[in-house]
C-alpha cells in the first residue's frame, strides 16, 4: 500500500492540546509520521500513513475533546 497525506482542520491550539492526543497518535499502526501546524489559523494537523481513514483520524481526535474536519484539496 501506498502512503497517503490526510489533513484535518482541528482546534489543538498549544503543546499541551498536541500532547493529549500524541500518544494515541504514536499508537496506531499505519501512521508512518503525523504533525500539527499551531502557527497555522486552521492548526492544520498534517498525517502520512497507509490503510488509515479520515473517519478513523477524525474519532480518535474527538474522543480526546477535540475537533477534526478533513481538510480536501
Amino acid at each position: 500500500m501506498e502512503n497517503k497525506k490526510l489533513q484535518f482542520k482541528t482546534n489543538l491550539n498549544c503543546g499541551g492540546c498536541v500532547s493529549k492526543v500524541q500518544g494515541d497518535l504514536d499508537n496506531i499502526d499505519g501512521i508512518c509520521e503525523w504533525d500539527v501546524d499551531t502557527t497555522n489559523a486552521d492548526k492544520v494537523l498534517t498525517i502520512t500513513a497507509t490503510g488509515l481513514t479520515e473517519e478513523a483520524v477524525v474519532d480518535i481526535i474527538t474522543k480526546k475533546g477535540f475537533k477534526a474536519e478533513p481538510i480536501t484539496e
